[in-house]
Order: structure tokens, then C-alpha cells, then sequence
């Protein structure tokens, strides 16, 4: 999820000299990792991977606690941040299937008279827009304000996030342009429980989590702000360089439809997997998902990155597609890939957009790559 940029009250933390290893320092990701918590400084590093020989592998590096020292849990439980939004879209697309919403219909024709600003209106954004980032929506996450200091402790309605995005004027006319913004996923958040009368957390439960049995992955409940199962704490800094503030509790009911998830690697793994080999969509809304547009290189999403309905496709170095999507939520960054030959990998490390270093996200890539094409 995209990160906002706020003010933050900082504790110093320093990394140990060494960092715990799950397996032995000659594995490539193994390697990928030690890098993102000694180069990079990020206080702990996970990844799960499905090879070429269908194997699950873990790995873990740094520390979960950088008080205490202690050691990072196997395949533990992390904010998802931005993956919420392929559960979500995976959902308003099982509608889709069961002819209970129109993929390119507006959204007025669901929720009407509520999308409404300055050169925003309902009647002109279709379903299709919203799950693919092309609706020309403010992002409500750049006017949100503190999410990292008492903020953060507060509970955000769905209605509150969208009126913050609609509060704001028009990117761009609808269809006209490409521009991520968390506002898309409140609507479709708010379509969901329109056209269910159900609450998100069930449906997004129901239809995703429990059919695929992803057993370390939840919706959090309302006023539940703490991480469940075993977890590396999550930190906080509040530039690129800055002290480390330990940000794990709290309450994430500002992500909702587009961030609120809490899953593990492997449980990502397994749902991205689950999701393109078919598992969770009919072939019709599958092939709509997997359509994808071109996404500006002034995104900050690298190189030869296209979207689709809640999932993006990014260029491997050894060639073919890797599909994910990824998220940033304060504390929390994790990326996942899968190929349509079955390798899968997610990485997750222990703090958010505003990392310990500039080049930390884009060493993260650099190990879902590696790990994807390894032989």
C-alpha cells in the first residue's frame, strides 16, 4: 500500500552482527535476504518459495525484535498491506461471474449519488476502472494525515476514506490515464457489501480465504490491532536513513478493501498460485483479471510493469512473466510472484515504503527474481 508520508516519533535500534539463517549461506535467496538486513538494514527479512521441483522452502534473516534480539519465525504472520486488493478484486470478479455485477458498468448503476466531486462522477467510472487503476481517483491515503504516531490507534469507517479521496479533484477523465490510488478499492469494497448485503471481511473470508484453506491468513476484526500468530515485529522510519520506531500495533481499518489483510509467505504463495491456476475464478473472469494496460514508468513500479484487475505482471531476467502484486503498510513490506508454471515466491521484510535505505525495495525485487530463475 502506498506509503504516507507523516511525521513520526523515532526510537534508535541497531541491527546485530549477524543475522539468523534458515538455511545454508550458499542458497541464492538465502544470500538475497543476508543482503536486505545487512546492506539494506532492514531489521528482519522472510521468504517462502515453490521451485522448479514443486518444494516449499523457508527462509528467514535478521531479528524479529531489534530489542530483544529474538529470532525471526519461521513463515510468520506480517501485514500484507496492497495484496488485500487482489482478495478483494478476486471477489467483486466472482460476482462478476455470477452475474451479479457488470464488469464495465458504471458504478453509480450500485452505488448511486455517492460518487460525486470536482470532475469525478459515478456515472462515468466503470467497475473494470476501479479494479485496474484507471479511474482517474484521488488516492485517499496522500490526505489521510498521521498514521504513525497516536493516529494510528484510531479506527477509519470506509465512508470516512472515501469521502478524504472524493474531497479531492480528478486525476484524469476516466479511461484517459493509469494512477494507483486506494480509493478505486474502497468502492469496490462498498460494491461488495452492496451487492452481497454481507460484510467485506465475510465475503473476502468466505469466498477466498477458507476456499483455498489459507490457515494463516485473516481479516482483522474491528479494534483488532495486534497480529495474531507468531511475528516479526514491524518498524517504522520516517525517511530513508531515519531511527526505527516499532510499529506493529495498530489499527489498519485505514488500508480496509485496499490493505487491511494479515497473511504469511507461504499462505501468499499459495493464494497467488490458487488464484492463476484457476482455483478461485471462472476462465472468463480469470482471462479479465490477467488483461493488463500499461503502467507509466513515472509509477515507481520499475521496469516493463503492467496492470491488471488487481494484479500486476512484472519481466523476469530468465524470461516469461512473474504475477503478484505487493504491498506496503507502515511496518510491512512483502512481495509476492508466481509464474504460470507453478514457482512461487514471497518476500517480506520488516518495515514499510519509507525503508532503511533507497535501495532496499529494489533489492527486494532483485530476490523474487532470483528466486524465479534459479535452475
Amino acid at each position: 500500500m502506498a506509503a504516507v508520508m507523516a511525521a513520526a516519533l523515532a526510537v534508535g535500534g541497531t541491527l546485530p552482527s549477524s543475522a539468523a539463517q534458515a538455511r545454508g549461506s550458499d542458497d541464492v535467496v538465502q544470500q538475497g535476504l543476508d543482503r536486505l538486513v545487512h546492506k539494506d538494514k532492514y531489521p528482519a527479512a522472510l521468504a517462502a518459495t515453490v521451485g522448479r521441483d514443486g518444494r516449499t522452502r523457508n527462509y528467514t534473516s535478521g531479528v524479529a525484535d531489534l530489542r530483544t534480539g529474538a529470532k525471526v519465525p519461521v513463515d510468520g504472520q506480517v501485514r500484507a498491506g496492497s495484496n488485500t486488493k487482489t482478495f478483494t478484486a478476486v471477489v467483486v470478479l466472482q460476482l462478476v461471474g455470477e452475474g451479479k455485477v457488470a464488469l464495465d458498468a458504471p458504478i453509480e448503476r450500485y452505488l448511486p449519488n455517492l460518487v460525486r466531486g470536482e470532475g469525478i462522477d459515478g456515472r462515468r467510472i466503470t467497475i473494470r476502472q476501479l479494479l485496474q487503476h484507471t479511474s482517474g481517483l484521488p488516492n485517499y491515503t496522500n490526505f489521510l494525515g498521521d498514521l504513525t504516531g497516536k493516529g494510528r490507534h484510531t479506527y477509519v469507517q470506509p465512508r470516512t476514506l472515501l469521502d478524504v479521496g472524493l474531497a479531492h479533484k480528478a486525476l484524469f477523465a476516466p479511461g484517459t490515464s493509469w494512477s494507483y490510488s486506494n480509493t478505486n478499492y474502497v468502492l469496490a469494497g462498498l460494491l461488495i457489501e452492496k451487492v452481497t448485503s454481507r460484510p467485506l471481511a465475510e465475503q473476502i473470508t468466505k469466498r477466498v480465504i477458507d476456499r483455498i484453506g489459507l490457515r494463516h491468513t485473516y481479516f482483522p476484526g474491528v479494534g483488532d490491532e495486534r497480529i495474531r500468530e507468531a511475528h516479526p515485529q514491524g518498524y517504522f522510519a520516517a525517511k530513508p536513513g531515519g531511527p526505527l520506531e516499532n510499529i506493529t500495533e495498530m489499527d489498519p481499518s485505514w488500508g480496509w478493501a485496499a490493505g487491511q489483510v494479515i497473511s504469511t509467505p507461504s499462505d501468499l504463495n499459495r493464494f497467488f498460485a490458487a488464484l492463476f491456476d484457476g482455483k478461485l475464478l471462472r476462465p472468463a473472469q480469470l482471462a479479465q483479471l490477467r488483461t493488463t494496460v500499461k503502467v507509466p514508468e513515472n509509477a515507481g513500479m520499475g521496469p516493463g510493469v503492467r496492470y491488471g484487475l488487481g494484479v500486476s505482471s512484472t519481466p523476469l531476467s530468465c524470461g516469461g512473466l512473474m504475477w503478484g502484486h505487493g504491498g506496503d503498510i507502515h511496518g510491512y513490506a512483502t512481495r509476492p510472484g508466481v509464474t504460470d508454471d507453478g514457482r512461487a515466491v514471497t518476500v517480506a521484510v520488516t518495515a514499510d515504503a519509507g525503508p532503511p535505505t533507497k535501495q532496499g525495495p529494489v533489492d527486494v525485487e532483485a530476490v523474487l527474481d532470483t528466486a524465479l530463475c534459479k535452475k
